[in-house]
């Protein structure tokens, strides 16, 4: 029987640049890019060669550990560059999209009558297999494995987050029916989170057992809802999905096609008319952020402020990402930056050094400026006021620094992600990376624990 819970560790980081509820055409891309070195646990074997002509939901590559498992292009076109680094790692596919998409028949599959063998095939086929995140290890999910349990958190509490009761508000058949399927996917349960007194498409979702959540951030990060709910076990592994990646795969499901559409949130303080636009997985979005951003001195990220990836060169949309943020570019020095009482109120801070926990302001612009680089000094308890998880964050930590694998275990590398650790890299005084370190200790779990 699932619980409702409250998060009462944690932060929520108010930002100036929420996203309007208002959706606009982004302009259309000419190019689309996907990057194999985003999908985690996955060593891709390309199937097209430069100069190949291909349909959207046409593979491009497959994973070597698992020749069935295909990733495949959202349009179609002509692959114009492969990318590749060092020993021919392929690193991007580049793709020139044609005037109008036209698109590999799948066929439809009746969820009802079909078979659990059946989804699987069609999922990985047709490239949504993608979007199945595995825990423990935070790579893409094994088929070949049966679950314990799927998780969905139908929220995203991150700052500047895009507002899913607003942008699937119209996709109730097709999350239902990628629900549907889901449940014949494992032999336990498909939990379902909502965030408690906002109504939302999930309130009307059938064949998952609803739980709400409450509280602050990471309350929306699925990491932390399972370790709340039903916490994973050495052993076992927990499937889990987003939101807006069930309307994908309900409609590979439907309609027999890969509909690689994305509704996407474009925010920050630096953005002049912060709100929502359609475009496409992969898709260039340099004439968007053009359009909206004056400021050349800005980063441009690919998901939310702290845990996305910076695309301020590319401006590529990462394959599973549904948020733009840009934010002032950090590289200004600030004078007496050690006296932080200089400042009064204008600053962030959980710090009580800092005038501004007597004047909180509603909003904030904040940089990225990290205000200080590495230090040889770790404050006890000061992780734990961020990570509502039943786990010693800082002890683990050191245990991966040190490669400890029993400790690790033991100390809860199972339960965790780098995004669970993001208000970490916020607030902790050392200015540890602990993302980084946490995906380093997974990927050596990988390695040798598998």
């Amino acid at each position: 029987m699932s619980k409702d819970i409250r998060i009462k560790k944690g932060l929520n980081i108010n930002l100036y640049g929420e996203a309007a509820q208002e959706v606009a055409d982004a302009p259309k891309s000419k190019i689309f890019t996907i990057n194999p070195p985003e999908f985690l646990g996955v060593t891709p074997k390309l199937l097209v060669k430069e100069g190949a002509n291909v349909l959207a939901g046409e593979a491009l590559f497959y994973n070597k550990d698992n020749d069935r498992m295909q990733f495949v292009s959202p349009v179609s076109g002509v692959v114009t560059e492969i990318v590749r680094g060092e020993r021919r790692k392929v690193l991007s596919i580049m793709i020139e999209a044609s005037t109008t998409i036209s698109y590999k028949d799948f066929g439809t599959t009746d969820v009802k009558s079909a078979s659990k063998e059946t989804i699987i095939e069609k999922l990985l086929t047709s490239g949504a297999w993608a979007f199945f995140n595995q825990k423990p290890y935070e790579i893409i999910a094994n088929p070949n494995e049966t679950p314990r349990d799927i998780f969905i958190s139908g929220f995203d509490s991150a700052p500047l987050a895009q507002d899913y009761a607003y942008t699937l508000k119209d996709d109730a058949k097709a999350i239902q029916r990628a629900v549907d399927a889901l449940a014949k996917l494992t032999s336990g349960i498909v939990y379902l989170g909502v965030q408690a007194g906002i109504a939302s498409v999930f309130d009307k979702i059938e064949n998952v057992t609803r739980f709400k959540v409450s509280g602050v951030h990471p309350a929306g990060n699925v990491g932390v809802q399972i370790n709340n709910v039903s916490p994973i076990n050495k052993g076992e592994r927990i499937w889990t999905i987003k939101p807006a990646d069930l309307v994908i795969i309900g409609k590979v499901l439907s309609e027999g096609k890969f509909i690689a559409n994305r509704t996407i949130a474009l925010v920050g303080s630096e953005v002049k008319n912060p709100k929502y636009y359609k475009t496409m997985i992969g898709a260039d979005l340099s004439q968007l952020i053009a359009d909206n951003v004056s400021n050349d001195n800005v980063r441009i990220i690919s998901g939310n402020a702290l845990t996305g990836s910076n695309i301020t060169d590319s401006k590529v949309l990462s394959y599973t990402d549904n948020t733009v943020t840009v934010l002032p570019e950090g590289n200004n020095y600030r004078f007496f930056g050690w006296m932080p009482w200089l400042t009064g109120n204008k600053r962030f801070s959980m710090s009580r050094t800092n005038l501004s926990f007597l004047m909180p302001k509603k909003k904030y612009v904040l940089d990225t400026n990290l205000n200080g680089e590495e230090r040889a000094l770790v404050v006890t308890g000061e992780m734990e006021k961020v990570i509502p998880m039943d786990i010693f964050p800082m002890q683990l930590i050191k245990a991966i620094l040190v490669k400890d694998i029993d400790k690790m275990e033991a100390l809860g590398i199972y339960e965790v992600a780098p995004e669970d650790f993001a208000l970490v890299d916020f607030t902790n005084t050392s200015k540890l990376e602990a993302q980084d370190i946490v995906r380093y200790g997974l990927d050596i779990m990988v390695k040798e624990v598998g």
